[in-house]
This record gives structure tokens, C-alpha cells and sequence, in this order.
């Protein structure tokens, strides 16, 4: 490690921006992969002889390998050296995914997606401790606000991009455009990141049982979001075994690393007031972000008819208005109180999802835009002040460690978000057939009105009085669905917006930020 500390002195002579152009392509390109493979499911199973259900597993054995290195990378950072960490991880990046554009069948990658996952793990947090020690305390605001664009804007542009490129060309290009990108943050990381002179390996100790507890736990909880609503959650024995296993070992894993000498993970940062509530407002954001990007696709092709493709341009408001409000709150967040922006966002986040609880089969195209542009706008209002407000008192040395829990929280509320969206709409659709469904009777005037009505229509077009009765049956059912899904997704929206809501109070408990954080020198 001395030498990195020798390089350590010339890390000021570079610019701080072209070190945020640096990282920002590693991490744009290690977020958009989260969300890139999700339309192009159908087409790797066709290509690869399997069944979408099975394609679904290169989806989370990336997402599982993923949560399992994020929380570990300060302290893979101090134990080899932040720059190397960084180097290898783009390196192993870029070749997983150049190899799972090679990949023959669908073993082979999953095994490269895992591969991927683990290389992308470490990537954010390096990057955002990175940005947080390169820029001067009062020009945080802004280094959050450009870095915020990959991690808020990449996961919506990923559905788009993905199905461009699986359209047009082939679903393994979605892999190969990785391949660029990462070549050009291979050469920015060697030729202008340098390790600061605190990142050393302060014990040659490895906490084996704590990272065997973290990652087999984190794996299992990872495994269980994904799968449970697909199998029926705890009715399914090996779901809820899953289950008991992550609770298990993740509640060991506190207490180990809370009596161990050299602790894996320092859960000690969760001592400041202000970062434990960030970083659980963080995980609440994750889940509201990333469920309605779930849920607003979903209404689009499911309800309303959109192509895969169409849906994902319909989204891309959201990301634009990110991509103006981010480096705009950056600039602007020095001059304000950071809290008074969190609320503002949040404010307006939960009424774009109120407005898109009241939604119905007849919603157009700018019934979506105009909500979705705004979401984005308080998007940025929300997770720039909110990072910077986190981390404003984390000393710098301990800043690789605070990175790598908040990160991972957050993506660990995205996963509770997409389950449980899920899971609310399944349950809340069948409980609104049941009651649509029961006023559908010979009793109820306005059913029995647009049954005749019907009846008439198809015996019109089709001749046959018995066919029409059927299909005026089947097609009268077929509206109670339609109605009841679309009710479903209101409902889960509604709630959606509540939470937002409920998160205000919570800004209060947060300190002021003091514009510089205690480890900072000047």
C-alpha cells in the first residue's frame, strides 16, 4: 500500500470534475444493467432454449451477487486499495459482459451474470465515496447531482434501451454495449483516480464468519424477494426456509460484527442520528422508485395495450425531468437549508402518485407524461439534498464503509418495493373481482343493461343468438378484470404516495448539515 500512498499527493492536481466523468460512466453502466435484461427475458429463453421462468434467474443471480458485494466494499477498499479495487471490478465488469454476449446457453449466464454482479457490486459505493472526498464540502450538492443521474435516470432509460437494441439487433447486444463504455473508464480510473493516503489495510485480519453470514444471508433474503411472489411465498417449504435462513444469519451477523475486533461491515456509522435516518428514508425511497417503475409499465401494456418498446418511451419523462432537477438542486443546494428541498420533493413525489392512484382505462398518453415528468423533477429535489444531508457528517475515512450500507439499503428497498408491489396489486386485483364480480347479477339494472347491450352487439355481427349470449358473457367478465387489475393499481399507488407522506416527519430528526463533514480538511 505505500505505493498507493505515494501517488496519494497528486489526486489534487486533477480535476474533480473529469474524476466524476470517471466513475459516473462505471456507474451508469453498472445501474442500467440492473433493469437493461428485463424485456429482453422472452428472447434469451427462445435463443437459449429455456422457459421465461428460467430466463428470470439472470436477473437474480445478478441482483443476489450484487447485494452480497455491496455491503463488503470499504472493506474490500481499505484491504486492497481503493484504486485496484476499482480497476478490478470495471475489468471483471466488462469482460462478464462481453462473455455473456458469448454465452452458449443459459447456465453459462447465469454463471456470467453472477460474475457481472459481483464486479458491479463494489462500483457504486466506490464511486459516490470517490465523488464525496474529490470535492470540496460546499460543492457536494453538485458532485451528488451529476452522480445522482446515473443511479436515478439509468434504471428508467434501461427498458428502453434494452428493447431498442434486442429489436433491432440481438437481445446479446444488450451485454456487448457494455463492452465500450467500460473500456473508457478502464483508462479515465488508471489515469485519474489515485487512492487517498487514509485508505490503508488497517488489520491483515479477514472476518471470514462475517462475510460467510453476510453473503449467505443476504443471498437467501435477495432469493426470497425475487422468488416469493412467483411461488406463493410461505406457501411454498423452501421459500420460507429461505427465509428463516436470512433472518438467522443476518441478525448473527449484527451481533458478530458488533463484538468483533475487525469487523467486516462497521455498523458503529449507524450511531449518527442523521445517517440512520437517511439511509432508512433511502431504503423507502428505493421502494417506492423502484415499484412504480414496476407498476406504471405494467398499466401501460397490460391495461392500455402499449408495446414493450412504446411503454418504455412513455417512461422516459420520468427520466428527463431527473436529468434537469439533479444538477440543478446541486448548483442551487449550498444556498439552502438541504432538509427544506427533501421536503419539497417528497411533497411533490407523493402527489404524483396520488394523481396516478386516480388513473383509469381511458388515461392517455399526457395523462402520463405530465405526472411523470414532475415525479422526476422531485426526484431530484429528493436524492441529492438527502445523500448530502446523510453523509455531511461522516469523517472521509470512514466514508467508503458509510457508502457501501447506504447503497446497499437502497437497493435492498428496491427489491422489497418490487415484491411487494407486486404482491399488493395480485391480492388487491382478486379482492376487487370479488366485489365487481358479485354486482354482476339478473338484480343489478346497469349489468343486466350492458349485458342486453352486448348481446346485441355480437348476435349484430355474428347472427347467432346462443354465441352471442357467450361471448356477451365473456367479454362482460373480461371488463370486471379489466376494471378490477386497473382498481388494483390505484389502490397500490395510493399507498405508495401515504408512505412519501409518512417520511416527512422524519426530516426533522435529521441535524442540519454544516456544509463540511468533521473528517474534512481544508
Amino acid at each position: 500500500m505505500a505505493s498507493t500512498e505515494e501517488k496519494a499527493p497528486a489526486a489534487p492536481a486533477v480535476n474533480p470534475w473529469i474524476i466524476a466523468v470517471a466513475v459516473m460512466l462505471s456507474t451508469f453502466m453498472e445501474v442500467l444493467d440492473t433493469t437493461v435484461v428485463n424485456v429482453s427475458l422472452p428472447h434469451i429463453a427462445g435463443s437459449l432454449s429455456a422457459t421465461v421462468d428460467e430466463s428470470t434467474w439472470t436477473l437474480t443471480s445478478y441482483l443476489v451477487s450484487n447485494a452480497i458485494i455491496l455491503p463488503i466494499t470499504g472493506w474490500l477498499a481499505n484491504h486492497f486499495g481503493r484504486k485496484r479495487l476499482l480497476m478490478l471490478s470495471v475489468i471483471g465488469f466488462t469482460s462478464a459482459s462481453f462473455l455473456c454476449g458469448l454465452a452458449p446457453n443459459l447456465p453459462f449466464l447465469v454463471i456470467f451474470r453472477v460474475i457481472q454482479g459481483a464486479c458491479g457490486g463494489g462500483l457504486q459505493p466506490i464511486s459516490q465515496a470517490v465523488l464525496l472526498e474529490s470535492f470540496p464540502p460546499r460543492d457536494r450538492g453538485k458532485a451528488m447531482g451529476f452522480w445522482g443521474l446515473g443511479i436515478v435516470v439509468a434504471p428508467m432509460l434501461g427498458p428502453v434501451l434494452g428493447g431498442w437494441l434486442t429489436d433491432s439487433y440481438s437481445w446479446r447486444w444488450v451485454f456487448y454495449i457494455n463492452v465500450p463504455i467500460g473500456i473508457a473508464a478502464i483508462i479515465m480510473t488508471k489515469l485519474f483516480i489515485f487512492d487517498p493516503p487514509y485508505i490503508r489495510r488497517t488489520s491483515s485480519h479477514v472476518d471470514y464468519w462475517g462475510i460467510g453470514m453476510l453473503a449467505v444471508g443476504i443471498g437467501a433474503l435477495q432469493v426470497v424477494l425475487d422468488k416469493g411472489q412467483e411461488k406463493d411465498w410461505f406457501g411454498t417449504p423452501w421459500i420460507t426456509a429461505m427465509m428463516l435462513l436470512a433472518v438467522v444469519l443476518l441478525a448473527s451477523f449484527v451481533i458478530y460484527e458488533l463484538v468483533a475486533e475487525h469487523p467486516v461491515v462497521d455498523l458503529r456509522v449507524f450511531k449518527n442520528r442523521s445517517y440512520t435516518v437517511g439511509a432508512f428514508m433511502m431504503s423507502i425511497l428505493g421502494v417506492g422508485l423502484y415499484g412504480s417503475t414496476v407498476l406504471i409499465p405494467l398499466v401501460l401494456q397490460t391495461l392500455l395495450g402499449y408495446p414493450a418498446l412504446q411503454a418504455g418511451i412513455a417512461m422516459a419523462p420520468r427520466g428527463l425531468g431527473s436529468f434537469l432537477a439533479m444538477p440543478l438542486v446541486g448548483l442551487i443546494l449550498t444556498r439552502f437549508d438541504s432538509r427544506k428541498f427533501l421536503a419539497i420533493g417528497l411533497f411533490v413525489c407523493a402527489l404524483t402518485l396520488v394523481q396516478f392512484s386516480r388513473l383509469n382505462l381511458d388515461a392517455g398518453y399526457w395523462e402520463f407524461f405530465w405526472p411523470l415528468l414532475i415525479m422526476g423533477l422531485s426526484l431530484g429535489f429528493i436524492f441529492v439534498p438527502l445523500t448530502t444531508v446523510t453523509m455531511d457528517p461522516i469523517p472521509r475515512e470512514s466514508m467508503g464503509n458509510a457508502t457501501s450500507l447506504f447503497n446497499l439499503v437502497r437497493n435492498l428497498g428496491g427489491s422489497v418495493g418490487i415484491s411487494a408491489v407486486a404482491t399488493m396489486q395480485v391480492r388487491l386485483e382478486q379482492t376487487h373481482i370479488g366485489v365487481l364480480g358479485a354486482h354482476v347479477n339478473a338484480l343489478n339494472l346497469g349489468s343486466l343493461q350492458t349485458m342486453q347491450q352486448l348481446k346485441g352487439y355480437f348476435a349484430a355481427v355474428g347472427g347467432d343468438p346462443v354465441a352471442a349470449g357467450h361471448r356477451a358473457y365473456v367479454a362482460m367478465w373480461d371488463m370486471v378484470l379489466q376494471q378490477a387489475a386497473m382498481l388494483s393499481y390505484n389502490d397500490v399507488f395510493r399507498l405508495l404516495g401515504v408512505m412519501f407522506l409518512l417520511m416527512l416527519p422524519m426530516i426533522f430528526i435529521m441535524r442540519k448539515p454544516k456544509g463540511h463533514g468533521p473528517g474534512m480538511a481544508h
